[in-house]
């Protein structure tokens, strides 16, 4: 199938050019040019995206690695991106595929009826867009996931959420679950760091929480002596409380040097079980610790009696206490988030590249 496809979200401009109108960038762009993300350019009087129906390959993986921790845990999700992105963060630990030029790295082509199929058939419980920004390649993703729904098959969007308002409705209507990667909490560190604002991301968490359906988690990758100082971690746990509730599941990550900041050391452990303390301090119910191995750190606890209810060992549940009700077993508190009645799922921690056609 042909990648290009006709792009939505842009318009004319008085001076010829067209503006892209999907994310706060607002490209302006000339006859065969592409935008800041790469993969939406213009050819002639229209826009298209140029990726769509490819992908960068296929996975399948536990739902805990999108990282979510309270949607369908144990469950197996097919996950694949494309290529390009729409931020340029300096210490993008995918940037093999989100700083990727379409042509170099997109060997599987696939329908958004292929894809679902593809997830029946592999038993996986939900289809995740991932790897790269699926706000890039939004008409590709919301057809995925009309093609999924119809199949009883969940989709998962990781993103870093900078998406204008009109694309935004429609993109998280067709999206049963969310993670939304909060780089930072200061504008500082967005423009310097990730080339983009922080305000259209906080809009659009906001926006996922209070008026949507879907289901939304937040990771933060803490980079040291950049955005894991004792202030900046109050000021967002406090936001979170404030704005999105204590129930919203808050994930701190743990960085490793790459792309082009290979001179900052890794992550100390300290630093996120520090974050993970202040989180909670500030109210937030759940607040977990990713890219190393905690088990106090995986462990969702009941938001009541503080019983532990899923205990995990880096992907794998050790033990799965939720009720087929979605309670506490001991005190009957009801715990955010999308269950099974039939309890977890086991999948593991393993991860299986797939080819679809295969």
């Amino acid at each position: 199938m042909s990648a290009a496809h006709p792009a939505r979200w842009w318009h004319p401009l008085p001076d010829g050019r067209l503006q892209c109108d999907l994310c706060p960038r607002e490209c302006t762009l000339q006859d065969g040019q592409r935008g800041f993300c790469f993969v939406r350019q213009r050819d002639g009087d229209a826009l298209v995206l140029t990726t769509y129906g490819r992908s960068s390959g296929f996975c399948v993986d536990p739902i805990e690695k999108k990282p979510l921790s309270h949607f369908h845990p144990g469950t197996s999700v097919l996950s694949f991106g494309t290529a390009g992105c729409n931020l340029g963060c300096r210490f993008c630990q995918n940037h093999d595929i989100s700083k990727a030029r379409d042509q170099d790295t997109l060997a599987d082509a696939a329908t958004p009826e292929a894809i679902a199929a593809a997830a029946v058939r592999l038993g996986c419980a939900s289809v995740a867009f991932t790897y790269n920004d699926p706000v890039i390649f939004a008409e590709y993703a919301i057809d995925i996931a009309a093609a999924c729904r119809e199949r009883g098959v969940h989709t998962v969007a990781v993103t870093a959420g900078y998406i204008h308002p009109e694309p935004r409705r429609e993109f998280f209507a067709a999206m049963d679950a969310t993670n939304v990667d909060l780089k930072g909490f200061s504008e500082q560190f967005y423009r310097k760091l990730a080339f983009a604002e922080l305000a259209p991301v906080l809009a659009t968490l906001e926006y996922i929480r209070h008026h949507t359906n879907t289901w939304l988690e937040i990771t933060t990758l803490l980079i040291p002596g950049q955005n894991d100082s004792d202030a900046e971690l109050h000021q967002l746990s406090r936001w979170v409380f404030e704005h999105l509730g204590p129930e919203v599941p808050l994930h701190f990550s743990a960085f490793h040097p790459d792309f082009k900041m290979q001179d900052i050391p890794a992550t100390p452990p300290a630093t996120l079980t520090r974050a993970r303390q202040i989180a909670r301090d500030a109210g937030l119910q759940f607040v977990y610790t990713g890219n190393v191995h905690d088990l106090a750190g995986a462990t969702t606890t009941c938001p009541k009696c503080q019983a532990a209810l899923v205990r995990r060992d880096w992907y794998q549940i050790l033990d799965y206490r939720i009720t087929p009700a979605g309670t506490c077993p001991d005190c009957n508190t009801a715990v955010p988030g999308r269950f099974r009645p039939e309890g977890a799922g086991s999948w593991g921690r393993k991860r299986l590249p797939v080819r679809l056609g295969r």
